[in-house]
């Protein structure tokens, strides 16, 4: 069986390897510094779009935001093309989680070029709230977060369980609730009514629009409030130990294969370990 040979980075231009190296790795000192500015930027304008919520604020500097924001746009847009144009599938980023949150972060602004001023398509401008989605890039610069979201996957099966066992639970009350308040005039007029009080008092949220007047009733939900602490505590004990089994990745750089765009490499590696693309 012939041996696979390995892609190699000169498939693409030399001043595309250098904006990848710069764009998706933070080994280099460019690489740092563009991290770093873009950590900025992507800070003040989800800063700018809560202030811009504010009517007062907004009221008073309603020019500069717009400036602004076509400012973060052009040059969030620029970014998005530049990440596009240096790997060898670009459709493979564009199709990924990161790269369609970096285009609904740019998005609404041009869509507001078309309908802005049409007082029919003013729903249109709820858009532009799509603009916070620019802190998910946040995740890009964050190695914890890495070790969070692996530790939340390592828990889905479990906590899915887990979820699946505490729907059942507060179904059951919430019928035996129905059966034991439905005759009083306390708020438990349906079952399905009744699973959402167990539910808010099982997550210790207790709204107070629904409560029990019956000594029974009072009982049981008494207990459920107690259960309700379980209920907290066993998710977070799930997620906790797999964060305390997870290994740490000192190991590995922050290279970023052109090819696959997986990271996790050895830091002396010269090749992709999932695709074999030189790195």
């Amino acid at each position: 069986m012939a041996q696979e040979t390995p892609k190699h980075r000169s498939e693409l231009a030399p001043w595309q390897n250098k904006i990848h190296d710069v764009i998706f790795e933070a080994d280099t000192p460019m690489g740092k510094i563009f991290d770093v500015a873009l950590l900025i930027l992507i800070v003040l304008s989800v800063l700018a779009v809560m202030l811009e919520s504010v009517a007062s604020i907004n009221a008073a500097y309603k020019e500069w935001f717009f400036i602004s924001e076509w400012v973060f746009t052009i040059l969030f847009t620029i970014e998005y093309v530049l990440r596009l144009i240096c790997i060898h599938k670009p459709m493979k980023y564009a199709g990924s989680f990161f790269g369609i949150i970096d285009l609904l972060s740019i998005l609404p602004t041009y869509i507001g070029l078309f309908f802005s001023g049409t007082p029919y398509f003013a729903a249109v401008r709820a858009l532009r709230l799509i603009r916070v989605f620019r802190v998910f890039k946040l995740g890009k610069f964050l190695k914890e977060g890495d070790t969070i979201m692996k530790a939340l996957r390592a828990s889905q099966p479990k906590i899915i369980v887990f979820l699946t066992f505490i729907l059942m639970m507060a179904i059951v009350l919430g019928s035996f609730m129905y059966f034991v308040e439905g005759g009083q005039d306390s708020g438990f007029t349906s079952i399905p009514r009744s699973v959402y009080w167990a539910i808010v008092t099982l997550t210790t949220v207790g709204y107070g629009d629904i409560a029990p007047h019956t000594p029974l009733g009072q009982l049981i939900a008494a207990m459920i409030m107690i259960l309700g602490y379980g209920v907290i505590a066993v998710p977070t004990g799930i997620v906790t130990a797999e964060i305390v089994n997870d290994k740490p990745d000192d190991a590995y750089s922050t290279q970023s294969c052109q090819t696959c765009m997986k990271e996790g490499h050895d830091k002396d590696a010269d090749f992709c370990k999932f695709c074999g693309t030189e790195l």
